[in-house]
């Protein structure tokens, strides 16, 4: 291209790229007329063949200007840095394909931007970039950060994601605090060194998905905390070495799946702080280092099916942390149980850990058949599955007391008055309670009556009770 056919505008950023200057149109000027508007097939050809200047850093450095048609890169090797500052694009920026070492478009508005394939030796910038269309940088290779800070993404067809970058490999940070989407963002397949930091985002996923990366895998942390989410997010199969932080978020998909970690690894879960998560919270055969639930934050619904985590906090009484097992969609699920079990005991809290097995029997108890349950139901009022031990010592104490009353204001005659020992009713109380030590006082005596009811209703409890204390200690003791 001959500098004579440009214009004044596009002369100045010719004449600037040679030195690496930059040029800024945004000086006095409020109006996009033509002393700002640079043709983009200009910016091409000063990117690709560009003057150069003996001892000089060629650059191009471009601030508030109105670029005109669209912005081809495609498969071109581009050795200067890009600065494409507060710019107005009215057409495409198409990057696929292309090496650039680094490019900026922060404070730009495009109507849509594609990058997918390219490599960039450097930084992808779009903070507080305003996109009316999609984004997609899929397949990328960024050898320094992907900023997204501030960036708003409204692109006019909610079918298609506003930001697609799937198979994405980051050397550095993903960093997007205050991203807003207005339609889905996918990473599935993607790989970031660093971390994503999504803090205050606001993601609408148009009443479906809204973030979707199964199987993400972020070496640091991946960050949501104070994000507001409207649809799922999905995180299926993901790997987060760090933290997965989504303290004090709002976490909104009703009647579907809110949040999905199954089968992910996971360092930290921090779910506290923010209002509860309207949706279901699905966390099946993942495994968590470290588990941060605030129970105030958990949904109606909780699906922890084979969730394997090595600490819960912060310590909260078992009593709280049930109403989690109780919401399990699956129903009833027995290693949940054997997991918050464990939870409770690696920090020596040895009741709530009695307390949870107490609630894993009760739960147990109502998918049995009748007649189990029945039997349950006799364990649990009489010694708690072996967890309320005191309380057999209670029945037998109060039954003892009930039966001496009984019998010694009315002694029962001896079967052979010239060989009975003397009548001791509380022995003979004994005698009818526990079914293997013997006082030789229930064989030398029959009571007649109501008294021989009183007896047979003895002898009975105190079989039903030596039963459920060994059923008890045998089940306490296989734990062990």
């Amino acid at each position: 291209m001959e500098i004579d056919d440009l214009t004044p505008a596009e002369r100045r950023v010719w004449r600037a790229f040679a030195i690496g200057e930059e040029v800024n149109f945004r000086t006095g000027r409020a109006e996009w007329g033509p002393a700002r508007t640079v043709r983009a097939r200009v910016l091409r050809s000063v990117l690709l063949g560009g003057p150069r200047q003996p001892g000089e850093t060629a650059a191009l450095r471009l601030r508030g200007a109105r670029i005109t048609g669209p912005l081809d890169l495609r498969n071109a090797c581009v050795e200067s840095v890009v600065h494409l500052t507060h710019c107005r694009f009215e057409d495409a920026v198409d990057l696929d394909g292309a090496q650039l070492r680094y490019f900026s478009l922060r404070d730009s508005e495009l109507p849509r931007l594609s990058a997918t394939r390219a490599r960039f030796d450097g930084n992808l910038r779009l903070t507080r970039c305003r996109v009316g269309g999609p984004v997609r940088v899929d397949g990328a290779r960024i050898g320094g950060l992907l900023l997204l800070d501030g960036a708003v993404l409204t692109p006019g067809d909610t079918s298609e994601p506003a930001l697609r970058l799937n198979h994405l490999a980051v050397d550095d940070d993903l960093y997007a605090p205050g991203l807003s989407a207005g339609g889905q963002v996918r990473l599935d397949g993607a790989h970031v060194a660093g971390s994503v930091d999504l803090t205050g985002a606001r993601l609408e996923g148009a009443g479906a998905t809204a973030l979707h990366a199964q199987p993400l895998a972020v070496e640091g942390d991946l960050l949501l905390r104070e994000s507001r989410v409207a649809g799922r997010i999905d995180l299926r199969g993901a790997r987060v070495t760090g933290r997965l932080d989504l303290s004090y978020a709002e976490l909104s998909h009703p009647g579907q799946t809110a949040l999905r970690a199954s089968s992910a690894t996971i360092g930290e879960l921090w779910l506290r702080g923010g209002p509860p998560v309207r949706g279901t919270l699905n966390l099946r055969r993942s495994q968590i280092d470290v588990l941060f639930l605030d129970p105030g934050m958990l949904p109606a619904e909780v699906l922890v099916n084979s969730l394997v985590y090595t600490s819960l906090t912060p310590h909260e009484p078992a009593e709280r942390r049930l109403p989690m097992l109780e919401r399990d969609g699956d129903g009833y699920v027995p290693h949940a149980y054997e997991q918050l079990t464990a939870a409770y005991r690696r920090i020596g809290d040895d009741h709530g850990a009695r307390v949870v097995q107490l609630a894993k029997q009760r739960r147990h108890r109502r998918t049995l058949p009748w007649y189990g349950r029945v039997w349950g139901a006799v364990q649990d009022v009489t010694v708690g599955y072996g967890f309320r031990p005191l309380r057999a010592a209670g029945w037998l104490l109060s039954l003892l007391a009930i039966g001496s009353a009984a019998f010694a204001l009315h002694h029962p005659p001896p079967l052979k008055a010239d060989e009975a020992p003397p009548f001791s009713p509380v022995f003979y109380t004994l005698d009818l309670l526990l079914p293997v030590i013997s006082f030789g006082q229930d064989a030398s005596f029959a009571p007649r009556g109501g008294y021989q009811v009183l007896a047979h209703v003895l002898v009975l409890t105190g079989w039903i009770l030596a039963t459920t204390v060994i059923a008890g200690i045998t089940r306490t003791v296989s734990r062990q």
